[in-house]
């Protein structure tokens, strides 16, 4: 055998040992024959409508799968993509990818009700969104409680417990009631809220209930977790110079309406909701926030801001001034760029 021949075939050999090595890698990857079982524990819920996918991706982020397309090849090689459905599941931080489609092929767990309530929303809104997963009328569940007084916060009398109902994930006995749910968050309320230190809104002359209601607002109106402090340095400059807040939030959970353009009748309404005419706090919460606009609205930054804007092609970031000119040529950008776009929203969410 020549020295050329020798080196054609050692050249072959070292091409199929590589690519030898790259399948069995891919393969150790795909099957995972010494992956564990995973550790701790992980509540997730797969959406109504969900793709395998969508599934893949949240178990990745969650922690749950290390890959999310390797994750949805085990899926198809198993044929359990239909069986995965809607759902609450416990599952486990790394597990393997078998474990994992074991888990998620013997179906949620129904021992346990999951309420999952996001940040912000109203009464109203929360009670749409757990039509028929709890017994009894959560509008009605939630606007009075035994041994629950608004009052003690600073609230008028006849407040509702908008703003109290703090949002969380909630593990109830299948058949819970309104009222059951209600207490719940309520409880998780006073263990919240008396961790915020309320000193510097006091000097302020300012009642929790106030930081409350400063705290829905921030909660609706902050996209990004380092603003919320900046957006409430606004609401508390602005107060201060007896500004109207001009925040159309406000309106907007007066008329339950969290999407359609508001109409020039209604922006120029003489609801007690109307920020943009009526200077103050509006009567009351425009929502339920959580904790960390609560800690923002009870401590807020210390700057001059008095106006924000939306920044285009950014995911809800604000453009913050402390003048009127340079709010008015933020806003001249914001609409140029909506302009541009046809009149959708120039941002990137």
């Amino acid at each position: 055998m020549s020295a050329r021949t020798r080196r054609r075939r050692a050249i072959a050999l070292a091409a199929l040992a590589a690519a030898l090595a790259v399948v069995a890698a891919f393969a150790v990857a795909l099957w995972q024959p010494f992956h564990g079982g995973g550790h701790g524990r992980v509540v997730l819920t797969v959406p109504r409508g969900a793709t395998l996918t969508d599934v893949a991706r949240l178990l990745e982020a969650r922690g749950v799968v290390a890959d999310a397309t390797l994750f949805s090849l085990r899926v198809r090689l198993a044929g359990a993509a239909s069986a995965i459905e809607a759902g609450t599941y416990e599952l486990r931080r790394n597990m393997s990818y078998g474990a994992a489609i074991a888990a998620l092929r013997a179906g949620a767990d129904t021992s346990v009700l999951r309420i999952v309530i996001p940040e912000g929303l109203s009464r109203r809104e929360v009670a749409r969104l757990l039509a028929r997963r709890v017994r009894g009328d959560y509008l009605a569940a939630s606007r009075s409680a035994p041994g629950f007084d608004p009052r003690n916060y600073g609230a008028p009398a006849g407040a509702t417990l908008e703003g109290f109902l703090f949002p969380a994930t909630y593990e109830l006995r299948p058949g819970a009631t309104a009222a059951q749910l209600v207490r719940r968050q309520l409880e998780a309320f006073r263990r919240a809220f008396a961790s915020v230190d309320l000193a510097y809104a006091r000097s302020k002359n300012l009642t929790p209930y106030d930081v409350l209601i400063i705290a829905s607002m921030v909660e609706r109106e902050a996209r990004l977790a380092r603003e919320r402090p900046l957006i409430a340095s606004v609401i508390y400059n602005r107060l201060r110079a007896r500004m109207p807040l001009g925040i159309d939030a406000t309106l907007r959970y007066a008329l339950d309406n969290w999407t359609r353009p508001l109409r020039v009748s209604e922006l120029n309404s003489p609801s007690p909701y109307n920020t943009r005419l009526r200077s103050g706090l509006p009567p009351g919460p425009i929502g339920n926030p959580g904790l960390a606009s609560i800690r923002a609205a009870a401590r807020p930054a210390r700057t001059d801001f008095l106006y924000y804007v939306v920044k285009p092609g950014t995911c809800g970031e604000h453009a913050f001034s402390t003048n009127a000119r340079d709010f008015e040529r933020d806003v001249a950008r914001y609409r140029a760029a909506r302009e541009r776009a046809g009149g959708r929203s120039p941002t990137r969410c």
